[in-house]
């Protein structure tokens, strides 16, 4: 009996232990002084998805992570760096998926042709399936 208790105090007390305990980064809620700067670091994080939300982009996001991505864009731009630059270096760190416009290239080139392909795919079984009826009323009548 007591093993089950210790192991339900176990269960229940792991996500306690798995709170994040380390400070909010230092720009993750507090805007630039330049709001030209601001500004510029804004429409950039609308544009960046947020890794552990997946759905939502780090500017709309409360996870941990994303406050650290608005913090890392924050200070870049308060550097110095361009939006641009700022993507790059998020790219090269995460990947093409942290963005919602990734570049084409050979990896992504299947995801910006597929929907292409699929409607040429689609008008061309809808162009015979109406060739077809349309010669089956021929032959009906």
């Amino acid at each position: 009996m007591t093993r089950y208790l210790v192991l339900l105090a176990l269960l229940f007390s792991t996500p306690l232990v798995a709170q994040n305990a380390l400070p909010a980064s230092p720009y993750a809620y507090k805007q630039l002084d330049d709001p030209v700067k601001e500004e510029k670091a804004r429409s950039l994080m609308e544009e960046l998805r947020c890794l552990k939300c997946q759905s939502q982009s780090i500017a709309d996001s409360d996870a941990p992570m994303a406050g650290d991505m608005r913090s890392q864009v924050r200070e870049r731009i308060a550097a110095g760096a361009t939006p641009e630059e700022v993507r790059g270096w998020l790219i090269e760190r995460y990947g093409d998926w942290v963005t919602y416009n990734p570049p084409v290239n050979a990896v992504t080139g299947p995801l910006w042709l597929a929907p292409i392909v699929l409607l040429i795919l689609a008008v061309w079984l809808a162009r015979g399936l109406f060739r077809r009826r349309k010669n089956d009323k021929k032959d009906a009548s």
